[in-house]
């Protein structure tokens, strides 16, 4: 007997994504939806530009693994500032690592908050939000650093797809050389940068020398599609 190619074929069709909140904010539009053949994952849009999903996140937690190894050897309870919440992979692995201390969160769309705390994705972030290490401040990260004064032993920052591909056009003062100027101001000695981005660039690399940063590098995540995810890794000389 011949399969049924048509019943098949339809079953194989993800079912069109499903928009679970949507809203409009200082920066423009943000949108959490749900997608998947089981509708098992969560998405965040903003401005019509996919952000990131839960469909993996081995880059999003390389980004802090990679930041604390490359933090000298003996620095105790190091502090950490996030860039950017998410779907809160990130903030999840630094609440999984005894050896931070202070876990500082910058998220400036106040929408990603509540779905956090108040809505589906506190499933994934719940334990780490009540983490007493943890806080969560809503602003903006390129206001924060070029007005903070607190230093910080590691910076790890995923707010775009990249420093070529940003969400809005003002990140892009993030990876300017007066934004890598205000990332190494907000680092202790010995601390570390890490950038996450959808490809790499060599240009970005090249900025960050130029900025002052040593040991400058690059680390991959193969992905199933494309070019790999990477993490920009700098540190700030002793």
């Amino acid at each position: 007997m011949e399969p049924d190619t048509q019943t098949f074929t339809c079953a194989m069709i993800p079912p069109a994504p499903v928009t679970l909140d949507r809203r409009e904010g200082p920066f423009g539009e943000v949108v959490l939806r749900r997608s998947g053949q089981h509708l098992e994952t969560f998405e965040i849009i903003a401005n019509g530009c996919f952000l990131m999903d839960t469909s993996d996140g081995r880059s999003e937690r390389l980004l802090i693994d990679a930041a604390l190894a490359a933090l000298p050897v003996g620095r105790t309870g190091p502090s950490v500032l996030i860039g950017g919440l998410g779907v809160g992979f990130s903030l999840v692995r630094a609440a999984e690592e005894e050896r931070w201390g202070r876990i500082v969160v910058v998220e400036r769309e106040q929408a990603i908050v509540d779905w956090h705390r108040e809505g589906p994705l506190g499933r994934i972030s719940g334990a780490a939000l009540a983490d007493p290490r943890t806080e969560v401040l809503h602003t903006d990260l390129v206001a924060h650093l070029r007005t903070a004064t607190e230093r910080y032993d590691a910076l790890c920052l995923d707010i775009d797809n990249g420093p070529d591909w940003t969400v809005t056009e003002d990140n892009g003062s993030l990876y300017s050389p007066t934004g890598l100027a205000h990332c190494h101001d907000r680092l202790t000695p010995g601390g570390v940068l890490a950038v996450w981005s959808a490809q790499p660039s060599p240009a970005f690399e090249q900025a960050l020398r130029n900025a002052g940063f040593s040991r400058v590098e690059t680390e991959e995540v193969a992905v199933a599609r494309g070019v790999p995810d990477v993490v920009h890794l700098a540190s700030k000389a002793r």
